[in-house]
């Protein structure tokens, strides 16, 4: 099998996993998280079942979407020391890699965010999950800075920054404006950076 067509494999791959993802914000959007089916959301994705199935095994795991991944080179970059050699900076271009990975769509994003706050169901996984990702970072943070650094110093820059990209995030949804998720990200981490000098 070719690069190219494995490539291609992997974008039509990903094409379909946000796919269903987005027709699950939608549905439940549209109908709660209670009032629609797999079924239901196999026929919006215009997948079988068994396709379904292959990507999420339920329909609270579709609608939060798949776990971001931390791309493999930009993580090898991050446990040298780089891209910049300034820990904040590195986590930010971190983020920002695993941002254009995602292929972040704003107006995804706004209503994600709209229906995680109407659904105490699904905050309560999202939390779930938020801190498996958090415990990753911490892991990483500490295996590039060394033990000494400390677990509570890397748990509370990584909440530090969460609470930078939610504030982006909600500015996105006050105005979209089309602008991307990383570049509003970046802005807030420099005026957080400004505000705590």
């Amino acid at each position: 099998m070719s690069a190219t067509s494995c490539g291609r494999r992997a974008t039509q791959k990903r094409e379909t996993e946000l796919r269903i993802h987005h027709c699950a914000l939608r549905l439940t959007d549209e109908h709660g998280l209670d009032g629609w089916t797999m079924d239901d959301l196999a026929a919006a994705a215009d997948v079988s079942r068994r396709t379904l199935f292959n990507y999420f095994p339920g329909k609270v795991d579709a609608v939060l979407g798949s776990t971001p991944e931390l791309p493999a080179d930009a993580l090898e970059a991050f446990h040298r020391g780089g891209p910049t050699g300034r820990l904040v900076d590195d986590l930010s271009a971190l983020a920002e890699a695993i941002l254009s990975e995602k292929g972040f769509d704003p107006e995804v994003m706004a209503l994600g965010h709209r229906i995680l706050h109407r659904t105490p169901r699904l905050i309560v996984i999202a939390h779930e999950r938020f801190e498996l990702v958090t415990s990753e970072l911490v892991d990483h943070i500490l295996r590039r800075e060394g033990e000494d650094f400390g677990e509570g110093r890397a748990r509370l820059l990584v909440r530090l920054l969460v609470a930078v990209f939610d504030v982006a995030i909600n500015q996105l949804n006050d105005d979209p404006g089309g602008r991307p998720v990383a570049e509003v990200f970046d802005e807030n981490v420099r005026l957080a950076r400004d505000l705590l000098a």
